[in-house]
Parts: C-alpha cells; sequence; structure tokens
C-alpha cells in the first residue's frame, strides 16, 4: 500500500524523529512511503487567525503536493483535522472544492489509518514502562479520533498503560491561544501536569507535538522527571529493556 507522509510544521521543524518513527511504523506494517517534496504549512495558523486569504495560498499547495497520493497519514490529529474542513473552506469554488474533498477523503492521522485502514489493533511493539495518554484537543473534537490511539497503546507488550485525570482537559496549547492568552494557557498547563503527575507515569504520550511540547516544557520548569513521547515512538519500540 502506497502512503504519503505529511510531516507536519512542528514535527518538520521541532521533532524530527517523529517523521523517522512514523516511516519506519508504516514500512514495519507493510506500508511504502514518499514524502511529496511541494508540501508545505496546512494553513491551520493562518486560518485560525483569521487570515483566511492567506491561509487558503497555502492549502492550494497542499493539494497540489498530495493531488497524486493515495494515502495522506500524518503524526497529527489537528493538521489532518484542518485537511478535513478544505471542502467547507472552498465550498462554492469550482476550481478547487472537489480537490479538497479528495484530499479530505484519503487523509488519516497515524493511529486512525493504522486501526481503520489497515485494520490492525497490534502493531508489535514492545515499551516496560508506565505511560498516560494525553488525547489532544482537535484530534478528539474535530477529527474525532478518540479510540485509536488507546487501542494501539493497549496492546502494546508490557506497557503499564494507566488513564490521565480529565483527560478530556485542554492543555493550554491551542496554537496563537497560549500567544494571545498568556496566563489563562499558563494556568491550564500546570493542571494538565498536575494530572499527569497523579498518574505516577514515566511517559506522557500523545498524538500532537505541539500539545506534548507545551505539557513537557511546563513539567520541566516544574521539575518533574516525565518524560514526552510522540505515540509514533511508543509503537515504533521493538526492544525490551529486560
Amino acid at each position: 500500500m502506497k502512503v504519503s507522509l505529511m510531516i507536519t510544521c512542528i514535527c518538520d521543524t521541532f521533532a524530527s524523529n517523529v517523521g523517522k518513527d512514523t516511516v519506519e511504523l508504516l514500512e514495519h506494517l507493510g506500508c511504502e512511503v514518499d514524502f511529496p517534496q511541494l508540501q508545505t504549512c496546512c494553513g491551520q495558523p493562518a486560518f485560525n487567525s483569521g487570515y483566511v486569504k492567506e491561509a487558503k495560498k497555502a492549502m492550494k499547495q497542499m493539494i497540489k503536493a498530495f493531488r497524486h497520493s493515495k494515502y495522506v497519514v500524518a503524526p497529527s490529529g489537528s493538521c489532518i483535522g484542518m485537511l478535513r474542513e478544505y471542502p467547507k473552506i472552498f465550498k462554492g469554488d469550482l476550481k478547487w472544492e472537489e480537490e479538497a474533498k479528495a484530499l479530505a477523503a484519503k487523509s488519516y492521522e497515524i493511529t486512525q489509518f493504522i486501526v481503520e485502514v489497515l485494520g490492525k489493533e497490534d502493531v508489535g511493539a514492545t515499551f516496560p514502562k508506565r505511560v498516560t495518554y494525553h488525547p489532544s484537543c482537535h484530534m478528539t473534537r474535530i477529527l474525532g479520533v478518540k479510540e485509536a490511539p488507546v487501542k494501539l497503546l493497549k496492546n502494546v507488550k508490557e506497557i503499564d498503560f494507566v488513564e490521565l485525570p480529565i483527560k478530556e482537559d485542554c492543555c493550554g496549547f491551542g496554537g496563537t491561544f497560549a500567544v494571545k492568552n498568556e496566563f489563562i494557557s499558563t494556568a491550564m498547563a500546570k493542571e494538565k501536569s498536575q494530572h499527569v503527575t497523579e498518574t505516577e507515569a514515566e511517559y506522557l504520550v500523545g498524538g500532537d507535538m505541539a500539545c506534548l511540547m507545551n505539557i513537557g516544557g511546563m513539567m520541566e520548569r516544574e521539575g518533574k522527571n516525565v518524560k514526552v513521547a510522540h505515540i509514533t515512538e511508543i509503537l515504533n519500540h521493538r526492544e525490551t529493556s529486560r
């Protein structure tokens, strides 16, 4: 099965290892992965800030970049959620609406793709650590991916998976929200950090690096010894430490 990787801005700039783990995981599951180099930002930051005209330029570039892809997979529920909004944004535009629909229909967050398209709930990973999972807002509320990540994590061998208290709460990042509402965002991140502490987890895992960077930064400033890891790092781990 041929798959095109959409790397996302955050992963490309701050967490290139996530791209590596995503590719290795997909190849382990029998996929042939390519990387369309014309891809750019999905347009979400500009769109959410009200710059629709400017955002559409990036969106059109993404449509062109993945025009010939069979599937588009990204290690981010937030960015894929944005691609799924393209048909609404280009509604009535005779030149771009149909292509926007085509891109939205073939775009998947990585765990969603593994479970819903590949039909896998056990990827053969082993991770003998205590882990909790943060369900990011865009991934759960916009994209609607709630069960796939948890199913995959619970099937990881030797993992000690524990539910995160009040997991539905936002971490306080929210893109430009963290910049425009600094004090509220900080308070939300502190609350999320406290909930992670309550689990006594060694690792905080998530599907969106922006959230993990936000929570991880807060925990680091608080002096907490909890590592953050994108879910692909866990699912791509095949060696036991024993």
